[in-house]
């Protein structure tokens, strides 16, 4: 196989003809030999029943039905387990990664790229969601210690090489971007034409935006445990110098009495700051128990042409 590309679907039940024909369109101007998988993360609505019309009328069309909603890049990695093509693209079913720059991200690659990556140049979002994005992926970036660019998501082109080091990572929390970004390889950008999106709404809420974000942290980075140590150094080297203060102040005698506000304040703060400190080491643990648990990273229910 010389193609493969991987779409999770998830509320796009009305846009699923439309990907399809236009990925058929641009994948057989380059060749006739490739396959699309499109991964049903437990869709709410008839996307399944409509991937398998698709599958039946064409057999390069593939599909993967979760057993429930694992989530986005979850679904990505289980496309990714089936994909046979030495070149994969993983892009968005919503059609606001366009098919038609697909050609753009292969010929790049053929100049000796193993990763070509789709910077959208003006994105097609609203204003609200593009400083959402730009906020998540700046604490993304400073505590990872990864570089990060929010214009930049799943869409992209990998060689076979890339995607057979990133299944060999066995880890319970997945996001792709960052896969892509540690197991190395030569990558480079090119900027695309984004698309707005022609149905429904984005499922990523900011609840989810923010345990999403949570986790990646808890699984990519030790930097918070790393601060937390930091702010204790500092808060007792302040504290030190407080109680120098205070003591001269006493044996001088500017202090009578030992203020109760004061007492109070300290004792508060501290508290809430040991509690804080536990509160993120509870978490990192929370996570190693999951991990080594080694349950599966997703459960297949039903497979269409596969």
């Amino acid at each position: 196989m010389f193609f493969s590309v991987i779409s999770p679907v998830y509320k796009a039940e009305n846009l699923l003809d439309e990907l399809v024909e236009s990925l058929c369109k641009e994948l057989e101007a380059i060749s006739s030999d490739f396959e699309i998988i499109l991964v049903d993360d437990a869709s709410p609505d008839k996307a399944w029943e409509k991937i398998q019309t698709l599958s039946q009328k064409d057999s390069r069309i593939k599909g993967i039905k979760l057993s429930r909603n694992f989530g986005q890049h979850h679904a990505i990695t289980a496309g990714l387990h089936y994909a046979t093509g030495k070149w994969i693209v993983v892009m968005d079913c919503d059609l606001q990664d366009q098919p038609s720059e697909i050609p753009k991200l292969y010929q790049k690659a053929q100049e000796g790229y193993h990763v070509v990556l789709a910077r959208r140049h003006k994105r097609q979002d609203s204003p609200l969601k593009r400083f959402g994005s730009w906020f998540f992926y700046k604490i993304l970036s400073y505590l990872t210690g990864v570089k990060l660019d929010e214009s930049i998501a799943n869409f992209g082109i990998y060689h076979q090489d890339v995607i057979r080091a990133i299944c060999q990572m066995p880890e319970s929390i997945r996001y792709f971007p960052m896969m892509v970004q540690w197991v190395g390889f030569k990558q480079t950008q090119i900027n695309v034409q984004h698309a707005p999106r022609k149905h429904g709404k984005s499922s990523y809420k900011l609840s989810k935006l923010l345990k999403l974000a949570l986790d990646i942290i808890l699984a990519y980075s030790d930097k918070p445990i790393r601060l937390t140590i930091k702010i204790g150094f500092s808060i007792a080297f302040l504290a030190f110098i407080f109680a120098v203060v205070t003591l001269v102040r006493y044996f001088v005698g500017e202090i009578k009495v030992l203020g109760y506000t004061s007492l109070i304040i300290s004792i508060s703060f501290f508290s809430g700051l040991i509690i804080l400190t536990l509160g993120v080491v509870g978490l990192y643990v929370g996570k190693t128990f999951e991990s080594v648990k080694k349950r599966p990273l997703y459960i297949i229910e039903k497979t269409t042409n596969l």
